[in-house]
């Protein structure tokens, strides 16, 4: 199955769906087309590469139930090579399933069935959080801590040696947060906040996932963390000096 609905030829957010229910497809693409998104939905992993291979894309929504690869895999094959914002769609609602979700990559998590309205709400904060959308806020200029630069406006990290250090939309949204609060503790609640919108999004202990990750990619090391500590009872705290470059 390969759906395709097209908006105006203008410039405007491309989101690949992948789902193998074609009625729930359908009705995706339509809500999403409705709100000026150019949307493609395909049904299998193989067709997901087709369409990759074919042309870029701003978010990608996958379908964690799909035949042959599942969602969970896909997801984990393109965390490997891709920074591309991905929300999970699935049936499965239980707290572990969405855990796995964000440990391997995931942005966000949305179950079957859905409000439309929130779920609009996320895409569009996701895509928002990526930087694009033209009245998204003026991003501060970037800063640097301890030999590493983090860059707001290309949504770049680079580590002491200059090498680019690949981070998803809500791991670099995370460690922005801290380089913007340096030596304040925030609580897992302000975190949440500051990288979902304000909305209800993946459970408080999605940020401990994510912040997991962060430290494997900046911490000396992640046995005994000291870029990012954790405050017993208060949450994380971000501890080296963060200057304008």
């Amino acid at each position: 199955m390969i759906v395709q609905h097209l908006v105006a030829p203008e410039a405007v957010p491309r989101v690949l769906l992948v789902e193998d229910d074609e009625e729930i497809a359908v009705m995706v693409l339509e809500m999403l087309t409705e709100n000026g998104l150019e949307a493609i939905a395909v049904g299998s992993s193989s067709h997901m590469d087709d369409a990759l291979r074919k042309r870029a894309f701003d978010l990608i929504v996958l379908d964690a139930m799909l035949p042959g690869e599942d969602g969970f895999s896909i997801c984990r094959r393109l965390r490997a090579s891709s920074t591309v914002p991905i929300i999970m769609l699935t049936a499965l609602g239980d707290e572990i399933n969405r855990i796995v979700g964000i440990e391997l990559g995931a942005d966000d998590y949305v179950t079957k069935p859905f409000h439309p309205r929130e779920f609009m709400a996320r895409i569009k904060g996701l895509l928002r959080r990526a930087s694009y959308g033209a009245d998204q806020p003026q991003q501060p200029a970037a800063m640097q801590f301890a030999g590493w630069q983090i860059d707001p406006i290309l949504r770049q990290l680079v580590n002491p040696d200059g090498v680019h250090v690949s981070m998803t939309t809500a791991e670099f949204d995370i460690l922005l947060a801290f380089c913007q609060n340096p030596g304040r503790v925030m609580t897992r609640e302000q975190l949440l906040r500051m990288t979902h919108a304000g909305l209800a999004g993946p459970v408080q202990r999605s940020i401990d996932v994510h912040i997991s990750r962060v430290r494997q990619k900046i911490e000396p090391n992640v046995r005994e963390p000291t870029v990012i500590k954790t405050v017993r009872l208060g949450g994380y705290m971000f501890t080296p000096k963060v200057e304008v470059c």
